[in-house]
């Protein structure tokens, strides 16, 4: 198979599924299992705590021992098993412990397949924006396809779009893959990939991790209340699927250019720009409660998340060898994409009960400190 064409299709499949678990699922949780939000964000957030723990020790120790299209098999068939254990599970406990079993597999899957496209692009060649705006694009036809469905049927069709979702992940692994992803780290390999201390001395790299915990870690509030903010606003469920999709639809224009725009930007350059952005965006919502405000600031989800994940990705293919770049990716998505962003999940809660727009607000506690580490290490480490 093509190597652009799998890893297309490979993002296109786990962002399907990312559309649906992303904005939807702490609804759901509140909707189909009747928990109070304050328990459904207790849970996400200790599912993302589970999250980070596997993204830093669990996915990173199993990608040196198995080639990536097992891993990616793997982790697709343990989040499909798990997912299916919340069909009995009613009580808060129950909900609890299943929801720690699946964020262990599931959200692995995110750098098992970005270090796939690291490899490919650092080996292959393969330009990352393009195949990139295929799981956007995938993301975009979750959310709308979940917002019809749910509008007709009910909010059950969460959960079994999601299981559906599952198992389109779990056949892709039986395509053909790029030969690059079928080699078995060998011993010699899993030397070089042994600690992730190494990553510690690269030039800049602890500097750029801190940064994208804190402006990753932002996003908090918008993932997992985002939906029911747009709930409280008395939105339709049928436009809602709507509005979160105007962010991904602008993620999708920037990842088609984003091989060929900003190439001459250095990676401070990116994230700074992606520091303000974020910033912008987060106040907006706290100072103009409304649905056009927020139909506004879903624009700037360009800069906040998509120019600050592309920066990391671009950085990674330049500056490190391959046998690193799972450690990497495990590190950037437990602690930027996991653990800061459960974190602050607590935090967004326990504010949104007080008021909904400080829940937001709240998230300039991490992007003013990121964009005044940017301009004052940018020179001294020259990333």
């Amino acid at each position: 198979m093509n190597n652009q064409r799998w890893l297309s299709q490979n993002f296109f499949a786990f962002f399907f599924t990312w559309g649906i678990f992303l904005p939807y699922w702490t609804g759901w949780l509140v909707d189909a299992k009747q928990l109070t939000v304050s328990e459904a964000s207790l849970i996400m957030g200790c599912g993302l705590l589970a999250r980070a723990a596997s993204n830093l020790f669990f996915f990173p120790t199993l990608a040196k021992y198995v080639n990536n299209k097992n891993l990616n098999g793997i982790l697709a068939l343990g989040a499909l098993v798990t997912a299916l254990l919340y069909i009995p599970s009613t009580s808060f406990t129950s909900l609890f412990i299943v929801t720690i079993l699946f964020s262990i597999f599931y959200p692995a899957l995110l750098p098992a397949i970005e270090s796939s496209a690291a490899t490919l692009v650092q080996q292959n060649h393969v330009h990352y924006g393009k195949s990139r705006s295929y799981g956007s694009f995938g993301f975009v036809i979750a959310v709308l396809i979940i917002s019809m469905l749910t509008g007709v049927f009910g909010k059950q069709m969460i959960f079994w779009s999601m299981i559906v979702g599952l198992i389109g992940m779990l056949l892709m692994q039986l395509t053909a893959t790029p030969k690059v992803l079928l080699a078995v780290p060998t011993k010699e390999d899993r030397k070089q990939s042994l600690s992730m201390k190494t990553l510690w001395k690269v030039t800049g790299f602890p500097v750029i991790l801190v940064i994208l915990i804190l402006l990753q870690g932002a996003h908090a509030s918008y993932y997992s209340y985002g939906y029911i903010y747009l709930e409280d606003l008395n939105v339709n469920p049928l436009y809602m699927g709507m509005i979160i999709n105007i962010a991904v639809i602008c993620e999708i224009l920037y990842f088609m250019k984003a091989d060929t725009l900003f190439t001459k930007w250095r990676t401070s350059s990116l994230l700074l720009l992606a520091g303000v952005g974020s910033t912008l965006r987060w106040v907006l919502i706290f100072l103009f409660p409304n649905v056009w405000i927020f139909v506004f600031s879903q624009i700037l989800h360009t800069l906040s998340f998509a120019l600050a994940h592309y920066a990391f990705i671009a950085y990674l293919s330049k500056t490190l060898p391959k046998e690193q770049i799972p450690n990497a990716q495990g590190l950037y998505s437990a602690l930027a994409m996991g653990l800061s962003t459960a974190i602050l999940t607590f935090l967004g809660g326990y504010l949104y009960e007080i008021s909904p727009g400080l829940s937001f607000l709240a998230m300039i506690i991490c992007t003013v400190p990121a964009i005044i580490i940017i301009l004052a290490t940018r020179k001294k480490f020259q990333y």
